[in-house]
């Protein structure tokens, strides 16, 4: 798995987000679109709904099951959350390491 294909990945999953959110919460699909932030649409509910599509969307491309908000995240000094493109480099890394 290329990180091309896990940025495909998450892209969905905010396309899949939109489709569930309101107008005023809904997410640019670009990989620089802020998750975390003063910049971000996202409430904190919102963002945890991302992350579990997302690892949802991993589940089911590639039978691997991670947990993306894990301490590991949580204690990093830049968020891996901040942005669509940082949260799909983290889900790549986890991925890699399972692989």
């Amino acid at each position: 798995m290329e990180k091309e294909e896990v940025l495909a990945l998450v892209l969905e999953a905010v396309e899949e987000w939109n489709q569930q959110a309101e107008d005023e919460q809904r997410l640019e699909i670009s990989p620089e679109t802020r998750l975390l932030g003063r910049n971000s649409k996202l409430d904190s509910l919102g963002l945890v709904n991302l992350i579990v599509l997302v690892e949802e969307k991993i589940a089911d491309r590639y039978g691997v099951h991670l947990t993306l908000a894990d301490e590991r995240a949580m204690s990093q000094e830049r968020s891996p959350f901040r942005s669509v493109q940082s949260l799909a480099e983290y889900a790549h890394l986890l991925l890699t390491e399972k692989k």
